[in-house]
């Protein structure tokens, strides 16, 4: 009997899930509706509502009218059941001091509260800042503190969750052993830390030219420095150390070489651009806004030379990988648009005998920051399906 028992909780727990996640996507459901997908019965589904209704994870949105009988209900997810926040920190190198940019969207998505700051961590505990950025976020959207059931940290370094630290990170603190799990601590809600450019691979995968496509590989090219995600049918490879795609650091010349040792990082990293920039008289205070000057002034020969350099990046990406589609992404690839892409592509044909699709990137927002959210709200909705799964 214990045994039938615990397999009718499960069940029901099973069906609850099943619900819940139909609710979630594509949601606004009725009862109809959700027995046609499911082929449970009528009764199952009924209860599945009800006890879902009572925790307080769905609502009545509204009616269906124009079908014989009363007007059925209309099920949606409870927007302010969770919420999930994203805190991008921002090593702006020599442009400034870092910056700090955050979100937070209810269980359906929206966007509830967002804004920027600037930021000196050379002054301040990095968990104090996480944790004061995180309260004006519930502030600005009125929301408690337990509702929040996720931040998602996007951070210019690589976590580590063996060792549960931020590696290769230059902004201040923020590499201190255990410091993701104290801000857990000290914000009494889950906290998951990731490469800012993997999370911007996954809003490129949800929101850009990686929508349709079956694996692709996103090459960062950011004002002062460079990375690269690999997302794999919609799985990122961070690696064994979350070190994977730390493509600034191939070096470029041989051990035994007199000249100087060089990094992927030194032929198009931010500095150099700004070099580059200066060598063909191109004016720009920062490497985005000289690459947008060029830009505008059409094809020359700073992009032709830019384009040549990332093509050495970009070969060694698509011969180890041969992903279905190269992104161009970050503040380089969306300054230079379209005609930074052309000059890529051309160069990459002349130069590599290997054949890949080349786009630049899609996501016009703060790409971090809306896959760090998109991330967050991921793995709000697994815990909640997880916690009615276990009953």
């Amino acid at each position: 009997m214990a045994r039938l028992a615990g397999s009718s909780k499960l069940l029901r727990a099973m069906n609850e899930s099943a619900a819940f996640a139909l609710l979630l996507d594509p949601g606004m459901l009725t009862r109809a509706d959700l027995r046609e997908v499911t082929a449970l019965s009528t009764p199952t589904i009924s209860e599945a509502l009800r006890r879902l209704t009572d925790a307080g994870l769905i609502r009545v949105a509204g009616y269906a009218s124009g079908r014989p009988g009363p007007n059925a209900e209309i099920y949606a997810v409870q927007p302010d059941a969770a919420y999930a926040a994203a805190v991008s920190v921002r090593d702006v190198g020599t442009s400034g001091t870092p910056s700090v940019a955050a979100a937070l969207c209810d269980l359906t998505g929206v966007v509830r509260a967002r804004f920027e700051s600037r930021v000196d961590f050379l002054g301040a505990d990095p968990m104090a800042v996480v944790s004061d950025v995180v309260a004006e976020l519930r502030e600005r959207a009125g929301v408690p503190a337990g509702r929040i059931r996720h931040v998602q940290l996007g951070v210019p370094g690589s976590y580590d969750p063996g060792t549960e630290t931020i590696r290769l990170v230059d902004v201040p603190g923020f590499g201190r052993p255990g410091l993701v799990p104290e801000i857990a601590a000290a914000l009494g809600t889950r906290v998951g830390a990731d490469n800012d450019v993997n999370l911007a691979a996954v809003a490129e995968r949800r929101r850009g030219a990686g929508r349709d496509t079956e694996n692709f590989a996103l090459l960062w090219i950011g004002q002062d420095g460079l990375g690269l995600a690999i997302d794999i049918n919609g799985t990122l490879l961070r690696g064994a150390r979350g070190g994977a795609g730390e493509i600034g650091y191939v070096p470029l010349c041989s051990p035994d070489s007199p000249h100087r040792k060089l990094d992927l990082q030194d032929l198009f990293g931010g500095s150099a651009i700004m070099e580059l920039a200066r060598e063909n008289g191109i004016a720009g205070d920062t490497p985005a806004a000289v690459v947008a000057a060029a830009a505008t002034a059409g094809p020359g020969e700073f992009l032709t030379t830019l384009a040549e350099r990332i093509v050495v990046g970009l070969a060694a990406v698509v011969a180890v990988l041969d992903p279905s589609v190269v992104v161009l992404a970050g503040p380089i690839a969306q300054a230079g648009g379209d005609l930074l892409l052309a000059a890529v592509s051309d160069a990459f044909r002349g130069a590599v005998p290997l054949e890949s699709s080349i786009a630049v990137t899609a996501v016009e927002d703060d790409a971090v920051l809306l896959g760090a959210l998109d991330a967050g709200l991921a793995a709000v909705r697994e815990a909640l399906l997880t916690t009615i799964r276990d009953g």
